[in-house]
């Protein structure tokens, strides 16, 4: 009996090996399969990099970028106002979050509604501006997939205001990088309000989603988006030299890895731009189909500039529930070794504390968060996209290694 339980058990575990190999290609397949993104120069429209940039797939809270657009389009007819104020309906409060729990009756300021759909995405607002323009929501969404059209958006759809989840909204990274130029383009007075940092709201500070901006050199915006469906996605715009590129990612199984992926294609951008590459295949090129697989197969980066200052990034599953994560990254605990008075020392403290942490920061990303104390400004070292209990972690055995470090909590 022992003999042939022995054997069970190796027929078990031989069985199980076999599983795992059988389905491992399938599961990086799965990951490549939902993974899509290009970027352009602003400018002239050039494709730089791209990897199967037509991939049609949910646009999540990127959706906001066209409810801003068509805002911006009311502003600039004279139709509202910065100070217009907008009512608040039942349809509107009824939305998941991310939200800013509007109530029924309440009034909101166009530009406070602007600040909290560039930085918290707040579906509630969505739907206030949606009403405000459009009527309806329904009607708004007609409204947005025309100005698509109009702008050569040829393979989006919109069907609502926010980006929650709805299988008739589609989209890809080619037209969301389209939508992208006309709006630096055609809204230049307002896109100032995408590399908004922080505002208050009722005295509370809103801090934005778009932490790739927050460290990547020369970025200003634009606009992050989640659903379990379609993965983490991302329009990122970036300036250096007078130069600017946009990029799209979508699909990223992190919010991490995302935007550790942004900064390797932007840094490929800028090294390309000045060699009129065009590159308009959705087919992945040969040269940048190796990085696609390494990051696949082994999910971490190291920083390539001075700008993508991120440190590894591991795939994990996103949470399953589309209508609690919204926009925002689940994993937004953080830990805080220090501040300085320059970039340069800030960013290597955080260095310093992911090499003392080792497999722990195999999940998160170094963050150097500029910020203003009285006159003098400051450069905040942290590591970001934790757990709370892996911040926890983090911290205790920091504190054994006489390092300072502080928690940091979601959205602060």
């Amino acid at each position: 009996m022992p003999l042939l339980r022995h054997i069970a058990g190796w027929v078990g575990r031989a069985l199980m090996l076999m599983t795992i190999l059988v389905l491992a290609p399938h599961v990086a397949h799965a990951r490549e399969d939902r993974y899509a993104s290009i970027v352009v120069d602003a400018d002239s429209g050039n494709v730089l990099y791209a990897v199967n940039p037509d991939r049609r797939s949910y646009p999540a809270s990127l959706t906001k970028v066209m409810t801003l657009y068509l805002l911006f389009d009311a502003l600039e007819q004279g139709k509202l106002s910065l100070n217009s104020r907008l009512p608040v309906s039942a349809h509107a409060t009824r939305q998941s979050p991310s939200k800013l729990n509007l109530q029924v009756g309440d009034r909101i300021d166009v530009e406070d509604a602007v600040l909290s759909l560039v930085t918290k995405s707040a579906n509630d607002v969505a739907v206030v501006v949606a009403e405000a323009i459009g009527g309806s929501e329904d009607d708004f969404a007609e409204m947005m997939t025309r100005k698509a059209r109009q702008l050569g958006m040829g393979s989006t759809t919109y069907r609502n205001a926010s980006g929650l989840p709805d299988m008739g909204q589609i989209s890809t990274p080619r037209d969301q990088a389209t939508l992208a130029r006309a709006l630096v383009r055609h809204h230049a007075r307002y896109y100032h309000y995408f590399s908004t940092r922080q505002f208050k709201w009722q005295g509370q500070p809103i801090t934005t989603h778009n932490r790739l901006m927050l460290r990547y050199q020369g970025a200003d915006g634009i606009k992050t988006g989640y659903i379990n469906a379609s993965g983490f996605n991302l329009i990122a715009s970036a300036k250096r030299d007078g130069k600017r590129i946009v990029g799209v990612v979508f699909g990223g199984n992190t919010a991490g890895w995302r935007d550790n992926n942004m900064a390797q294609i932007l840094d490929k951008g800028f090294a390309r731009l000045g060699r009129g590459a065009d590159v308009r295949s959705a087919a992945v090129e040969e040269e940048d189909r190796a990085d696609l697989d390494k990051l696949i197969a082994s999910a971490t980066s190291e920083p390539t500039t001075k700008g993508s200052n991120t440190a590894r990034a591991s795939f994990k599953a996103p949470p399953r529930d589309d209508q609690d994560v919204g926009d925002a990254d689940p994993d937004s605990w953080g830990i805080q070794v220090g501040a300085f008075g320059d970039y340069k020392t800030s960013h290597k403290a955080a260095s310093t504390a992911a090499k003392k942490l080792g497999a722990l920061v195999s999940v998160a990303s170094i963050e150097v968060a500029k910020a203003k104390s009285g006159k003098q400004v400051v450069y905040r070292s942290r590591l970001t996209g934790f757990t709370e209990d892996q911040a926890r972690a983090a911290c205790k055995r920091l504190s054994k290694a006489k390092q300072a470090c502080t928690l940091v909590q979601p959205s602060a």
